[in-house]
C-alpha cells in the first residue's frame, strides 16, 4: 500500500474512532437532559462510526507496526445543543473536506479497498450531518427529536436510515435488510 493512502486510512481510522466515543459520551448527556431520542440517535450513529473505523482498520491488516495516528476532532463537550453543533461540524468536515480528498488520494494510488471504504463512510456522513441538524432544531426548542420507528445502521458500510423497517437492501453497499441493526 502506498504511504499516502496508508496515512489517510490511519487518520480516518483515528477520526472515526474518536467520533464513536464522542457520540457515546454525547448520548449520556442527552439522556441527562431528557432527550432520549437524541441519545438514541447519538448511539446509533456511534455504531455507524464504529463500522467506518473497522472498515478502515481492516484494510491495514497486512501491517505489523506501531503508528502514530493524527486526526482532528471537534472537542469541548457540553450541553446537548453544543454537542450536536460539534457533531455537525465534524460530519461536515468529513463530507466537505476529508473524505473527498482521501478518495482522490486512494484513487490516484490505485487502492481500491480504501476508495470503497472512504466512499461508504462519505455517504453515511452526509446522512449523519442532516440528522444532527434536524435534532439540533428540536433541542434548541427544548424538544426531543422525533423518530418514527428505529434508527437503522448497515453493519457493512454504516448507511443510516430512520423508519419502521430498514430498506430492502442497503443503497450504498447492497447488504440485505436482515443485516441492519436497529436502535
Amino acid at each position: 500500500m502506498k504511504s499516502m493512502t496508508k496515512d489517510a486510512l490511519l487518520s480516518a481510522f483515528g477520526g472515526e474512532s474518536m467520533a464513536h466515543m464522542r457520540y457515546l459520551v454525547f448520548a449520556v448527556q442527552a439522556e441527562k437532559e431528557g432527550f432520549p431520542n437524541i441519545a438514541r440517535l447519538f448511539r446509533a450513529i456511534a455504531h455507524a462510526e464504529y463500522v467506518h473505523a473497522s472498515n478502515h482498520y481492516n484494510i491495514l491488516r497486512d501491517f505489523d507496526e506501531d503508528a502514530k495516528v493524527v486526526s482532528g476532532a471537534p472537542i469541548g463537550p457540553g450541553t446537548t445543543v453544543k454537542n450536536l453543533k460539534l457533531a455537525i461540524r465534524g460530519e461536515e468536515f468529513e463530507v466537505e473536506e476529508m473524505y473527498p480528498i482521501y478518495i482522490k488520494i486512494a484513487e490516484e494510488q490505485g487502492e481500491k479497498q480504501a476508495v470503497r471504504s472512504f466512499r461508504w463512510a462519505l455517504e453515511a456522513e452526509k446522512i449523519h450531518a442532516e440528522l444532527y441538524k434536524e435534532a439540533l432544531k428540536s433541542a434548541e426548542e427544548g424538544k426531543d427529536f422525533q423518530i418514527k420507528g428505529k434508527v437503522w445502521i448497515c453493519p457493512v458500510c454504516g448507511h443510516t436510515y430512520i423508519g419502521e423497517e430498514p430498506p430492502e437492501k442497503c443503497p450504498v453497499c447492497g447488504a440485505p435488510r436482515e443485516k441492519y441493526v436497529g436502535f
